[in-house]
């Protein structure tokens, strides 16, 4: 189980994680779209697979999915997050991660504009045309993280 007290919310919505995306991966049912998407970015930050496979489409859920422990993702920003109209859904976003994978070790940055359908009362994840680019930010540059620090004082390398 997750522990979701005074812990800030991963998705960057200034509530803590019980109050935003915790309820979410308790049971409680995403209401729109853009809460999904926040509350699958904070699955892949605390590695709860199983949360992600449950809130995906059966018709294009993978068989499994395990956490990378080489990546850390850092920050979420909302692009944009069309109304619901009716049954479906869209949400533009970034996603912001350190890889330390051999190989890949470096920022990057996952853009997809997700697609969404809402089906028995809930709304799930259905897929999204994903772009990963690496990023090459210097020290003085401001931390991808969020914080508004530099990245030499806050998750530099």
């Amino acid at each position: 189980m997750t522990r979701t007290t005074e812990v800030s919310c991963h998705c960057g919505s200034e509530l803590t994680l019980d109050k935003c995306c915790g309820r979410y991966h308790q049971g409680e049912v995403a209401p729109t779209p853009e809460a999904l998407m926040r509350s699958r970015y904070s699955a892949f930050v605390l590695g709860l697979c199983d949360y992600l496979l449950a809130t995906w489409h059966p018709t294009t859920r993978p068989a499994e999915l395990t956490p990378d422990p080489q990546t850390e993702w850092k920050s979420l920003v909302i692009m944009s997050a069309e109304p619901a109209l009716g049954d479906s859904g869209q949400v533009h976003f970034r996603a912001y991660f350190y890889d330390s994978g051999r190989g890949r070790k470096g920022w990057h940055v996952l853009e997809e504009v997700s697609r969404f359908v809402k089906e028995q009362q809930r709304w799930w994840y259905v897929d999204g045309a994903p772009t990963l680019t690496r990023l090459k930010p210097r020290r003085n540059d401001s931390c991808l993280c969020g914080s508004g620090r530099k990245l030499k004082v806050c998750c530099g390398e």
